[in-house]
């Protein structure tokens, strides 16, 4: 391997391993261009909100979305996060305006750690949940409104580093099916293709950190080094397939 080679790896190990808080892409402004769904999650999201007393937050990240919906939030408002590094992020971010944050992740427990019949608006961005728990901390009337990324989103990784979709399930035809058979009425749905496309493969590699379910779980510079060397030497166009849907349901009276 050439000296070009090492020093191409060694910077590629630098950003890939740097820690990763909260959800704050905002250090890939300007390497990478990701277009855009039709819809906006904000003006849904305030939308379900109007009249709400009281809101729940599943998978908050580090706060920084529900912080810019803070006009639209009941005072009444908990969030909910479970990837450990982003807790204390989260708890700092949303502690000025009185919104607590309760450690939780469906993936290892389907559980909701709430009461039934306790929120009007459940909101959801990005993040795993479980339809029936949902359903059971809503009350009659609530609304749940959640935007996710479809399992076969950056499907291109597979052709270049191997692996297969860590979440198949997650589409809008199997959310929608789990949905109504929770007992909800789904009266909203899209689903959207675009493309994102990064600069170089440090900026690809640094968005890899952020979302490590896009690769192989066993993904480092070193186990895929060849495969990210050809990534550069041939200067192929980083452009990747994203998929995202929404979901728009509501608990019958």
């Amino acid at each position: 391997m050439s000296a070009v080679d090492e020093t191409l790896l060694s910077r590629w190990r630098q950003v890939h391993q740097t820690p990763v808080t909260g959800w704050d892409l905002s250090e890939l402004d300007g390497c990478s261009i990701e277009q855009q769904p039709p819809w906006s999650y904000l003006d849904l999201a305030r939308e379900a909100l109007v009249g709400a007393n009281r809101a729940l937050d599943l998978g908050t990240g580090g706060g920084e979305v529900l912080l810019t919906l803070v006009g639209a939030l009941p005072r009444d408002t908990v969030a909910t996060e479970g990837w450990v590094p982003n807790i204390a992020v989260a708890t700092r971010n949303l502690a000025s305006r009185g919104i607590p944050v309760v450690p939780y992740n469906a993936e290892s427990d389907p559980s909701l750690p709430f009461q039934d019949d306790l929120f009007d608006v459940v909101l959801d961005r990005h993040e795993a949940y479980v339809a029936s728990e949902v359903f059971r901390v809503l009350q009659p009337g609530g609304r749940f409104l959640t935007q996710q990324v479809d399992g076969r989103d950056f499907e291109e990784t597979q052709a270049i580093f191997g692996g297969q979709s860590s979440y198949p399930d997650v589409t809008l035809e199997h959310l929608r099916a789990d949905a109504l058979a929770a007992g909800f009425e789904v009266t909203a749905s899209q689903e959207w293709r675009g493309q994102a496309r990064f600069a170089d493969v440090a900026t690809l590699v640094r968005y890899f950190a952020y979302v490590p379910w896009e690769v192989p779980d066993d993904f480092s510079v070193d186990r895929y080094a060849l495969q990210l060397l050809d990534l550069h030497n041939s200067a192929r166009d980083l452009t990747f397939t994203q998929r995202r849907f929404y979901l728009y349901a509501r608990h019958p009276y």
